[in-house]
C-alpha cells in the first residue's frame, strides 16, 4: 500500500551523461541506473510523481558502434543517436519493468515548444502521461536537432520540462554534492552553500566544466537553476553518485504520514534526522508561468527592441508596447515573432557639453537632443511583436495615430499586445538587477537628434566629441 507524504510532490530529475555512462568504456553504469530506479519507485511509494531528463543516447551508440570518441561531424553525431536512443530506452525499460513501472519515451528539441500549440501538446502529454502512473524519460532528439534549435545541455531542457509540468523540484546531479564558496579540491577549508534565495548574489565556484560525454557542467546548472526557480520550481544540486539523496532530501521536506517509508524491496526506510548535503535555490516568490514562460524562454528571439524607461515601466504596470517609447531597432523579424526588450536611458544632451551645460548647447538648433547609452542597456524580457524589424524602424517614436500615414496601413496601434510581453523577475517589480539571460551584441554609443515629427538620425559618439560648440 502507497504511503502518502504530507503533500503530492512532482520531481524531475535530470541525469548527464558522466553520471550513468563509463567515460572510458562507453559503458552504461548499471549499479547508478539501478539506484536512480529504485530511487524514483521509492517515491512513487511515497505519493510523488517523477519526471526523468536523461542524456547518454550518443554515449551508448558509441559503446554499440565500438567508436573510441564522440566524431566531430554532425551527421555522424546524429546517427550516434539514433543508435544509442533506442538501447538507452531499452535499457530503463528493462530495469523499471522489474518493478512493474510502465516507462514512456518523450524526445523534443526547442524547435517543438516554439510553436504554442506544440508546446501545449508536449504538456498534455506529460501530464497525461503521469496521471497514468507513467513515468516519462525526456531527452533532447539530438537525431534531427541542429545548434539553432538545440538546448544546449540537458539542464536547460530539464529546466524547460519542469516549468511545462509545473514540477515543485528540480533535481541537478553533478560530480559533487553541493555548491560551495570555492574549489573544494584545490581548498579543503571550503564551505558548502545549502540554501540560496536570490542566484544574482551567489558567490560560489562554478568552475566544473562538463564531461567528455556531456555538454553540461556547473555553469549550465547555475542557468537551470535560474530558469527553474523563474517559474516557481525549487532546484536542487546534488550527488550523481549517490542518487538515493534525492528521497532523502524529499522525506526530511515533506515527511510520510500514517506509515513509514519503504524501500523497493520491502523494508522499512526511517524518515532522516538530517538531510544530505545538497544546495537548494528557492523558488521565485513571484514565479512566472504557462503562456509568460513560454515567450520567455521557450521562443528564439530574432531581434531586439530597443525602449526608453517611461516604456519599460508602462509594460510592469500591464500596459502594452507603444512605438512611442521604442527607440532603436537591431536584427531582422518578421511579425508574430518573438525579439528581446532592451531598456535604455535617455540622457539631455545638454549635460554632455563642453562647458558641462544646457546652455551652451543651445546655439545648435531648436531640435531636441538627447544621448542614448545603448551599451548599458538592460533586457527586461521578450515580446512577440505585431510588425515586422522594418516596420518598427519606421515607426519608433512615433504616436500609434500616425503609424497609417507612415505604413499605408495600422494592424494594431500596439508593436506588442501585453500578453504577448512577459518580463525578467526585476523588470517585473521594477527593480534594478543584472539582465538575467546574455544581452546581444552591443551597438556603438550614439547620439539621437530628434526634431517634432521628424526621424532620428543617429551619429556616432566620436561624431559628438568633434563637435565645436559657438560662443
Amino acid at each position: 500500500m502507497p504511503r502518502i507524504s504530507n503533500k503530492e510532490q512532482l520531481l524531475t530529475i535530470v541525469i548527464g551523461s558522466s553520471s550513468i555512462v563509463d567515460e572510458v568504456t562507453h559503458e552504461p553504469i548499471l549499479s547508478i541506473l539501478s539506484i536512480i530506479v529504485e530511487t524514483a519507485i521509492r517515491l512513487r511509494r511515497d505519493g510523488h510523481k517523477v519526471v526523468i531528463v536523461s542524456s547518454g543516447a550518443i554515449a551508448v551508440g558509441l559503446k554499440r558502434m565500438e567508436m573510441p570518441k564522440r566524431p566531430k561531424h554532425l551527421a555522424q553525431v546524429q546517427a550516434l543517436a539514433a543508435i544509442g536512443q533506442s538501447r538507452l530506452m531499452s535499457i530503463w525499460d528493462s530495469l523499471f519493468a522489474h518493478m512493474d513501472q510502465p516507462v514512456a519515451q518523450v524526445l523534443i528539441t526547442r524547435n517543438d515548444i516554439a510553436d504554442r500549440s506544440q508546446y501545449l501538446n508536449a504538456q498534455n502529454t506529460l501530464s497525461e502521461c503521469l496521471t497514468y502512473g507513467v513515468i516519462p524519460i525526456v531527452n533532447e532528439n539530438d537525431t534531427l536537432a541542429v545548434s539553432e534549435i538545440k538546448f544546449g545541455d540537458n539542464d536547460t531542457l530539464s529546466a524547460i520540462t519542469s516549468a511545462m509540468v509545473g514540477a515543485d523540484y528540480l533535481f541537478l546531479m553533478t560530480d559533487v554534492d553541493c555548491l560551495y564558496d570555492k574549489n573544494p579540491r584545490a581548498f579543503p577549508d571550503a564551505q558548502p552553500i545549502t540554501v540560496i534565495e536570490d542566484i544574482d548574489s551567489l558567490q560560489a565556484d562554478v568552475s566544473s566544466r562538463g564531461s567528455a560525454l556531456g555538454t553540461g557542467g556547473m555553469a549550465t546548472k547555475i542557468t537551470a537553476a535560474r530558469l527553474a526557480t523563474a517559474a516557481g520550481t525549487s532546484t536542487i544540486i546534488t550527488n550523481s553518485s549517490k542518487p538515493g539523496n534525492i528521497s532523502n532530501i524529499i522525506r526530511y521536506l515533506h515527511p510520510t504520514t500514517d506509515h513509514p517509508s519503504s524501500s523497493p524491496d520491502g523494508t522499512a526506510t526511517p524518515v532522516p534526522v538530517a538531510p544530505p548535503l545538497h544546495t537548494r535555490f528557492l523558488p521565485s516568490p513571484s514565479p512566472i508561468r504557462n503562456r509568460a514562460f513560454w515567450i520567455l524562454h521557450g521562443l528564439a528571439p530574432h531581434g531586439a527592441v530597443y525602449i526608453d524607461r517611461g516604456a519599460a515601466s508602462a509594460l510592469s504596470q500591464h500596459a502594452g508596447l507603444l512605438p512611442v517609447g521604442i527607440v532603436h531597432v537591431s536584427g531582422t523579424f518578421a511579425q508574430q515573432e518573438a525579439v528581446r526588450l532592451i531598456a535604455v536611458d535617455r540622457v539631455p544632451l545638454g549635460s554632455l557639453s563642453p562647458r558641462g551645460d544646457s546652455e551652451s548647447i543651445s546655439t545648435f538648433t531648436q531640435a531636441r537632443m538627447e544621448f542614448v547609452d545603448y551599451e548599458r542597456g538592460e533586457e527586461i524580457g521578450r515580446a512577440v511583436v505585431n510588425y515586422s524589424s522594418t516596420e518598427v524602424a519606421r515607426i519608433k517614436g512615433l504616436r500609434s495615430k500616425e503609424i497609417e500615414g507612415v505604413l499605408g496601413y495600422a494592424d494594431s496601434e500596439y508593436v506588442a499586445f501585453r500578453e504577448n510581453v512577459s518580463l525578467l523577475e526585476h523588470a517585473r517589480s521594477n527593480t534594478a538587477s543584472r539582465p538575467e539571460t546574455p544581452a546581444p551584441q552591443t551597438l556603438s554609443r550614439s547620439v539621437s537628434m530628434r526634431s517634432s515629427g521628424a526621424g532620428s538620425p543617429d551619429g556616432c559618439i566620436a561624431d559628438l566629441r568633434d563637435l565645436r560648440v559657438g560662443a
